[in-house]
């Protein structure tokens, strides 16, 4: 029986992961989806320049 209450709670514990995986892939969905439709001209949530990045220090021979 212990071993069956332990079964039930892991498996809980899978399903409310499951189901926290599922929000944070649809809220980023909804990120990407509203940052396509404002447009690249869109200087709010930019946070790069438009340069490409340099890297700070010369490569070692």
């Amino acid at each position: 029986m212990f071993e069956y209450e332990l079964h039930q709670i892991r498996s809980a514990e899978l399903i409310r992961e499951a189901q926290s995986h599922r929000l944070v892939r649809e809220a980023l969905r909804g990120r990407r989806t509203t940052a396509r439709e404002s447009g690249p001209n869109d200087t709010e949530g930019q946070a790069h320049s438009p340069r490409p990045r340099r890297h700070r220090f010369a490569r070692a021979a």
